[in-house]
């Protein structure tokens, strides 16, 4: 039996983003990278947007625990995680090998 993650009702994904995105800005300020991330994050951000657009548009994701809140035709979190992931691989690659 699987664990019920959905305390938190539609706003269950929104709220896993922002604990994950606190999580990767808290690395990100100890390693002193957030700059490098969020140069890193609107580099790849057009390219995330197309292929999550995309992905959403033929079926591969059915979000059911999202706020409902779509923006520029994708979910509000959708766009949360898109920089959530790389500022997590971003602040955990700075944090682990450190700025060189």
């Amino acid at each position: 039996m699987a664990p019920d993650i959905s305390v938190f009702g539609r706003y269950t994904y929104l709220i896993t983003e922002l604990f994950w995105g606190i999580v990767a800005v808290l690395l990100l300020q100890r390693a002193d990278a957030l700059r490098k991330a969020a140069i890193t994050i609107l580099a790849l951000y057009p390219i995330a947007y197309v292929w999550d657009r995309y992905t959403l548009a033929v079926g591969v994701f059915d979000i059911k625990l999202r706020t409902g809140i779509d923006i520029a035709g994708i979910p509000l979190e959708e766009h949360l995680f898109m920089a959530v992931v790389p500022g997590l691989v971003i602040g955990f690659h700075e944090t682990i090998f450190g700025g060189d």
